[in-house]
Order: structure tokens, then C-alpha cells, then sequence
């Protein structure tokens, strides 16, 4: 990857290892490492993401079949499917990045943007908890609990991406908060069959409940007046997160402005795709179109000035 040299000690499945996680990259509602980045940026975005991407991989049970990933990690072949080893494995070579030599591939191109850019390890541990919470509760009774969850799963990634620039000043690691936080609603909503199929709901109860929906409703192949409502109520909750998160776009300069810019304007522009799709998201994802994404970018790029 960019900026990283060549390691001899690769394996031969290193490259597809790195290259299965990091594809994923293209999916996401955000540029990861867009084109206008320099070089090095872009190799040290690419290299948390894949850390981050590879950590969601495991916490949903979506790794590339074969093993590869629980090889590198140094897990037992008889214990691969087992998410909560596997969490704990990769914590073990997370430690390594700071004390030693990282096991896996994307660990390894990692720990020369951790030392460059002296990035602390907690960023990076909150996403392991992250998932390990994914494996142990499946509801959340009420939005302040979701929000919790948030901040482990979603939150990091912004504040890794401030501490990249030497920019995390305490207000702006509160307005990127809230931008992550409002993103990972958005996915919620996109992903609301996705996650019952692995037996999770990340709407509260306490909301099901309000607009009286059960998860037999949810369930269905397309969304009644009442789910819509519900959906309705998520998505004007995730827009107040990300506007309250949107002055920190005017409060740096230069190309990582237009990044923060692309981040916002995706979370609206996946906003409005919600709404397009009457608040249905059951059939599957709505996505915005790349226009739509460009037009909240020259959006964001004004009002925050």
C-alpha cells in the first residue's frame, strides 16, 4: 500500500489477505482515501481503514474463506469460527504494533503510520469492544445506550482520522463525534435486514415500541406506515448529529477539508436516499448516486466556511 515499504517476511496469501478487506473500501457511503489526498495521506487512511474494515470483518463473521485471516493471527484452525478468539487474537497483535512485530498483513501496514503519526492505542481497542459487545448484546433498549455503542464503533474513526492531521483539538474531536455517530445511524437504517439476518437490532426498543413495531415487522420483505415512521423518526435523528458535527468542516483548511466535506455529505446524501426510497430500507440499502454525493459535498463546502 501507499506509503508503506515493502516487507520482505510477506506470506503468499498476505497480498489477497490485504486486498480481500481493503476492496471493501469502494462500498463504504465515504470516500476512504480519495484521489486528491497526497500520497502518504492516502496510505495512512487506507491503512486505518483496513485495520478498521478487518475488525468489522471479524465481529460479523465476514472473512474471506479459507483462514487466512485466523492463520495470520496465529489462531488454532479448530477455534477460526470462533469471533470472540479471533477478537481477542487480533488484540494480541494490536499490542504488537506498539512492542513488536504485528502477525497480520494489515497490522504490519499499519505500525509504521502509528509510529509516524504517534497515533494512541485506544482508538483502536475501542473498535475491538466494539465487536466483542456485537457478540454479547443483541438489542439496545433505548437511544442513549445506542449512542454508547457509537461511541466504540463509530467514533474512533473520526478521532483517528484528526490525530492523522494533528488537528485533534477537544472541539473538534466533539464535532467529529457527532458526524461518526450520525453515520453509523445511517448504516443502521441502510442495514436493517442485513442485521436481523445476524440476530441484531440496532433500532431501541423503546422506539419499536413507540411506533408500534414489532420485529416481525421488520422481518417482512418490505416496510409497512409504521416502520416507515419509525425509519422517518432514525433518519431526522442521524441529520441533527451530523449538522450539529458539521462546523468542524469550516474549522480546517486545505485538502482535508474537502475530506471531512466528503464524509458529512455522504451521511446526508445516504440521508436522503432513505427518504427517496419512502423510508423502506427492508428491500435492502438504499444508496446515493455519485451525483447526489458531489451536490452535498458543494453543500458542505459552503455553509461551513
Amino acid at each position: 500500500m501507499g506509503g508503506h515499504q515493502r516487507d520482505s517476511s510477506r506470506r503468499p496469501d498476505d497480498r489477497d489477505t490485504s486486498r480481500a478487506v481493503l476492496g471493501k473500501a469502494r462500498d463504504e457511503n465515504f470516500p476512504v482515501a480519495p484521489f486528491f489526498l497526497p500520497k502518504a495521506w492516502r496510505g495512512d487512511l487506507m491503512a486505518v481503514y483496513g485495520y478498521a474494515r478487518l475488525v468489522d470483518d471479524i465481529g460479523d463473521g465476514d472473512l474471506a474463506p479459507g483462514g487466512a485471516d485466523a492463520r495470520a493471527l496465529g489462531v488454532d484452525p479448530r477455534a477460526a469460527e470462533d469471533r470472540l478468539v479471533l477478537l481477542r487474537a487480533l488484540e494480541d497483535d494490536l499490542h504488537r504494533v506498539y512492542e513488536d512485530t504485528p502477525r497480520h498483513p494489515l497490522l504490519r501496514a499499519l505500525q509504521p503510520t502509528v509510529r509516524r503519526r504517534e497515533l494512541a492505542p485506544e482508538p483502536f481497542l475501542g473498535l475491538i469492544e466494539a465487536n466483542r459487545q456485537d457478540q454479547l448484546v443483541r438489542r439496545y433498549a433505548t437511544y442513549d445506550q445506542l449512542l454508547d455503542y457509537c461511541e466504540l464503533s463509530a467514533n474512533p474513526v473520526g478521532r483517528l482520522v484528526l490525530q492523522l492531521a494533528g488537528l485533534a483539538t477537544g472541539q473538534r474531536l466533539a464535532w467529529s463525534d457527532a458526524i461518526c455517530s450520525g453515520l453509523q445511524l445511517v448504516e443502521h437504517l441502510q442495514d436493517v435486514a442485513e442485521d436481523l439476518a445476524r440476530d441484531r437490532i440496532y433500532l431501541p426498543a423503546e422506539d419499536l415500541k413507540r411506533f408500534d413495531v414489532t420485529e416481525d415487522d421488520l422481518a417482512r420483505p418490505t416496510a409497512d406506515a409504521a416502520v416507515r415512521a419509525l425509519t422517518a423518526f432514525q433518519v431526522a435523528r442521524a441529520r441533527e448529529l451530523l449538522d450539529r458535527g458539521a462546523p468542524l468542516v469550516g474549522s480546517v483548511h486545505g485538502r482535508l477539508r474537502l475530506l471531512l466535506a466528503g464524509f458529512l455529505a455522504g451521511g446526508r446524501a445516504a440521508c436522503s436516499a432513505i427518504e427517496a426510497a419512502g423510508h423502506d430500507t427492508l428491500p435492502g440499502p438504499p444508496r446515493p448516486t455519485k451525483p447526489a454525493l458531489l451536490r452535498e459535498v458543494g453543500v458542505a463546502l459552503r455553509r461551513e466556511r
